[in-house]
């Protein structure tokens, strides 16, 4: 009869090994696995009105549509759990966070300062 605990024992030493360095102290989400994938799905959907604004020519509202997902995905680094965000979470809790932030901040003032093409 095979063993079936070591797989098991395989596949959790290649999660440790996976998983954020940078995080491994941090306290687990307090919002349960399904409403953390429902908060990240917010943000590809708002990746997807970004891309629909600038397919129908709307840069401007797509740069803001941006700088908003930025500054949202800021937040999801502080609340979710680095397994959920996956590659969205590269470094430290706090250095995403401020990265992101500061990304989304700079490309909303642009977006916000550019003046209007039209007359």
């Amino acid at each position: 009869m095979p063993n079936r605990s070591r797989p098991a024992r395989i596949g959790d030493a290649r999660q440790r090994l996976l998983d954020n360095p940078h995080d491994r102290n941090n306290p687990p989400s307090r919002f349960s696995r399904s409403v953390q994938y429902v908060l990240l799905g917010l943000f590809g959907l708002m990746l997807l009105a970004v891309l629909a604004l600038l397919l129908v020519d709307r840069w401007r509202r797509a740069s803001v549509m941006l700088g908003s997902a930025m500054i949202y995905l800021a937040v999801l680094r502080l609340l979710l759990d680095s397994r959920v965000l996956g590659v969205l979470a590269v470094r430290s809790r706090k250095f995403d966070t401020a990265f992101t932030a500061a990304i989304g901040i700079i490309i909303l003032w642009i977006a916000v300062s550019v003046d209007p093409l039209t007359s």
